[in-house]
């Protein structure tokens, strides 16, 4: 069997344990050491340059430490190298994280905690959520389902596939280091461009693929892949970001609702274009869209273990 089908299996069953050092907390640690060193306010041209230190840093370290720690595995043994192997893929992937996080909200939502549910949006969304209404909530969570559905799952898989556990690192050390340092504020407008611009750059093929595989993941769930697809192509472009409109349009095409709206980001209000046609989301919308997030993935995976052995093997078919 494919390592990275047990890769995939391994982030089912455990997802993100608070209590374990994952990977991402480490290099939000180093992140958070650099930019404080190298983050000087001053000419805009030093800070960018700072700001493209910082991230070859990021990614070199990143790169670098997985590389050695699975060789070294290898050396000792090779079947050691193989979990090592599949345990720094695992935590590449966020399928379960992302359904246990949204299911938390849909849980305070049922019980008419609204405070609750604000506190449980938080730890999903990078937005304010203090003053969300119940809609803005409902409407956070299924847009935020949609986005990490490419952020968490698709685009982590797209590289495990593509380069294995080391690649796949990279893309989420690329992924932090625009969570971290990527914002359109004072503090990091210069510092973070060129983070948010690779970021852009590597996220590309895969909100694309993610944009197919919503709505076909919709007609396993049943619901509407056609509109899905329709206001995917139709939507998919409205947002600043040429890649975060495309997840979330996908999302509201095939639950048939309307997503988007202001938001708040640490005081800022941007307007963000509407997305889809018709009804405001209710409760139940959120687990609907956290099954199509899950069914996503396991497309991907299907799709991903047949090119592979297509591409592998093919030729001696």
């Amino acid at each position: 069997m494919d390592l990275i089908v047990f890769s995939y299996i391994f982030d089912l069953i455990f997802g993100d344990p608070q209590w374990f050092l994952h990977p991402v907390r480490l290099m939000g640690r180093l992140i958070s050491f650099l930019e404080k060193i190298l983050n000087k306010k001053g000419n805009k041209i030093i800070q960018i340059l700072s700001g493209i230190i910082t991230w070859f840093l990021v990614i070199f370290i990143s790169g670098i430490s997985t590389y050695l720690i699975i060789k070294i595995a290898q050396r000792i043994n090779p079947f050691i190298g193989k979990i090592v192997w599949v345990f720094i893929s695992y935590t590449t992937l966020a399928t379960k994280d992302l359904s246990l996080h949204a299911y938390a909200v849909f849980k305070m939502l049922e019980k008419n905690d609204i405070i609750g549910a604000r506190k449980k949006l938080s730890l999903m969304v990078g937005r304010d959520t203090e003053k969300l209404s119940k809609d803005e909530i409902i409407c956070a969570t299924v847009e935020s389902i949609a986005e990490n559905t490419n952020d968490g799952i698709i685009s982590p898989l797209f590289y495990l596939f593509l380069g294995g556990p080391v690649l796949a690192i990279i893309f989420k050390a690329i992924s932090t280091l625009d969570s971290e340092i990527g914002h359109k504020n004072e503090r990091f407008l210069y510092f973070g461009w060129f983070s948010a611009k690779l970021d852009t750059i590597a996220n590309f093929i895969p909100a694309r693929i993610t944009g197919f595989l919503i709505p076909l993941a919709s007609l396993f769930c049943g619901k509407n892949l056609l509109k899905s697809f329709r206001i995917m192509l139709r939507d998919g472009r409205k947002q600043d970001s040429i890649n975060s409109a495309i997840s979330e349009a996908a999302m509201a095409g095939a639950l048939e609702i309307r997503l988007g709206g202001n938001c708040n980001y640490s005081g800022i209000i941007v307007k963000h274009p509407y997305l889809g046609d018709g009804r405001k989301p209710k409760i139940s919308h959120i687990n609907e869209a956290i099954a199509i997030s899950l069914v996503s993935s396991l497309l991907m995976l299907l799709f991903g273990i047949f090119f592979k052995y297509l591409f592998c093997y093919g030729e001696n078919l």
